[in-house]
């Protein structure tokens, strides 16, 4: 039995949201900035083992005035919180190629178990001789449940900003090492 380390490759990688506004539209940001770190046996991901940190502060809705807002005291709070982070707990294979990641995410101090859903697109050789494993990554979480709850009521009925906030991600790993246990 092997374990085999696996390093995100960030220029082929995107840690995205969505957000309603105004109960009519979404408003879709990513977090720019982000690390993970991932153990599997052998090369089996339903072992995986995985670590992410992304940096709050690399938060973007290619709006400005909207980003300084988002990094404020009504919502993420990024001088005193400056990193989200995710450990999964479990790995449940749930198909041919879909997982159920179930996990911790910490966001302004708070962490709470997410489930979030995985579809493995496969591994190939990269030009270079390495070995490369992508993954999409999509869930769903109520944003007042980590203590992000700004919002204004509308004249119509509704709010400004809805409480599920969908996780997308596309994820490309490198494989690093392979370490024999004896």
């Amino acid at each position: 039995m092997a374990k085999t380390k696996w390093l995100l490759d960030p220029t082929h990688s995107e840690l995205q949201f969505k957000i309603k506004h105004l109960m009519i539209s979404n408003v879709s940001g990513a977090l720019k900035n982000f690390q993970a770190e991932v153990e599997t046996e052998e090369e089996d991901f339903s072992t995986a083992k995985i670590s992410l940190v992304a940096e709050m502060d690399s938060i973007s809705t290619n709006n400005e005035q909207r980003d300084a807002h988002l990094r404020n005291s009504d919502f993420f709070e990024v001088e005193k919180y400056p990193e989200l982070k995710f450990k999964s707990t479990k790995v449940e294979k749930t198909g041919s190629d879909i997982f159920a990641l179930y996990g911790e995410l910490t966001l302004k101090g708070v962490t709470k178990p997410v489930k979030l859903n995985v579809e493995f697109n496969g591994t190939s050789k990269d030009p270079w001789g390495g070995e490369r494993s992508g993954f999409v990554v999509t869930g769903k979480i109520n944003r007042s449940d980590w203590g992000v709850n700004f919002n204004s009521a509308l004249e119509t009925g509704g709010v400004v900003l809805g409480e599920e906030v969908r996780i997308s991600s596309e994820i490309q790993l490198v494989k690093q090492e392979v370490e024999e246990l004896a």
